[in-house]
């Protein structure tokens, strides 16, 4: 069977996936508000099995050590299809010590699943989905911890955000391991965090599989992400972020972006065929400059970041890359043109046709750091673009030679 019948049977099979079922919907929204509000500390609230439609968001707040447990990700199923008020499905808010396991949310206004100002937060086994498709309607995340320390998230399911399906954001100590994210605009985001794991997870039909994102204004800015032993593959879903949503700006087809951070080791992943590109290395300039027309809609919903063109204006904030590794990895690319549904992607095939880039660097100057730090070490033959941005490419170079990590890189790689 070649490819192309093989990628039709598969949309096929996750379009019939996540239709919507004839379920038989029944009614606990009073009594589990009400539980959620009057759980003591230590308790544990059980989800019973069943379907069970909310016409409003759920909130727990400033509670500690409590697990909220379903029977299971496709037996236990909260719906916001019909929510009339809130945008959030499930909210938890300043507790400590938190498990969410074993259960679905589906269809919220604005972010399904969010966490925010909690130490010692846990999701496992959760399903989130947006259960038409991916839609530009549909809300930002699917599972969103953020302003969180000691955050866990393992075994979940990821589908239909417009922003981010696995996503955590100015955090710390963060473990992302073995889920699984498609139909996303981003499959699994680490934005502004620090100290962060993400391996073992697959990420596929997304616009882009793994975002390691520096965003400036916010409250803190992120280093120090180690992301090992992930598939990255086949991300090649058309981009339908609303506009002026800063994942507006990837490319579909981009295995991984790497945007203004630093401190990242990115190793021993399959990074396959994603039509545009293989790994993509960025400053926020790039970013800026190619959305510079771009306005946040006034209807936007849930947790959608948009571009912002004053980024000089925040003096903490670095909008270049540096200190960052790439090794190991396995990085192959069958298509033959990237998507040019997007600039980058319309730059690529006049500048090199028929070889999309495995890697991919802007080489926009740091006026303040001109030692990047930023190499590459993999095996085989890579594909490498030097775009030189800044420059009206005068100086865009395929010559990996400059940017290969020497011994004394590799050796304080870890």
């Amino acid at each position: 069977m070649n490819r192309l019948l093989i990628s039709g049977f598969l949309i096929t099979l996750l379009a019939t996936c996540t239709k919507p079922v004839d379920r038989s919907w029944k009614n606990i929204e009073r009594s589990l508000q009400t539980q959620l509000i009057t759980v003591a500390d230590g308790d544990t609230i059980e989800l019973p099995e069943g379907n069970f439609m909310f016409t409003r968001s759920l909130t727990m707040d400033g509670k500690a050590n409590i697990v909220i447990r379903g029977k299971g990700m496709d037996k236990t199923v909260l719906s916001w299809k019909n929510q009339l008020e809130g945008a959030q499905g499930l909210q938890v808010s300043n507790c400590h010590n938190i498990v969410l396991e074993d259960f679905s949310v589906e269809d919220a206004k604005g972010d399904n699943l969010k966490v925010n100002d909690t130490r010692g937060i846990t999701f496992r086994r959760i399903r989130s989905v947006w259960t038409g498709g991916p839609k530009t309607e549909n809300g930002a995340y699917a599972i969103y911890p953020v302003l969180c320390k000691n955050v866990l998230m393992e075994e979940c399911i990821a589908v239909g955000s417009s922003d981010a399906g696995i996503y955590v954001g100015q955090s710390d100590s963060v473990i992302i391991r073995n889920n699984t994210a498609y139909w996303n605009v981003a499959g699994i985001e680490a934005e502004n965090s620090r100290w962060v794991e993400i391996y073992g997870n697959e990420a596929y039909d997304n616009t882009g599989g793994l975002l390691i994102f520096d965003l400036p204004g916010l409250t803190q800015y992120g280093h120090t992400t180690r992301a090992y032993q992930n598939k990255l593959h086949d991300n090649n879903h058309e981009n339908f972020a609303e506009e002026g949503n800063i994942v507006a700006s990837i490319p579909p087809g981009s295995g991984v972006m790497i945007l203004a951070t630093h401190g990242v080791r990115l190793y021993d992943n399959e990074i396959i065929d994603n039509q545009t590109v293989g790994v993509a290395i960025v400053s926020y300039e790039l970013v800026a400059a190619l959305n510079e027309d771009a306005v946040e809609q006034p209807n936007a919903i849930g947790g959608a970041q948009t571009v912002n063109n004053r980024f000089r204006e925040d003096s903490l904030y670095n909008a270049f890359p540096y200190d960052i590794r790439i090794y190991r990895n396995r990085i192959t690319n069958s298509h033959w043109f990237p998507a040019v549904s997007n600039d980058i992607g319309k730059l690529l095939i006049l500048k090199s046709p028929f070889t999309p880039p495995d890697l991919l660097f802007d080489g926009i100057d740091d006026p303040k750091r001109p030692q990047r730090e930023i190499c590459f070490d993999e095996n085989g033959d890579v594909r490498f673009v030097y775009l030189d941005a800044a420059h009206d490419f005068e100086k865009y170079s395929m010559d990996i030679g400059p940017f290969r990590c020497t011994p004394e890189m590799m050796s304080a790689r870890q």
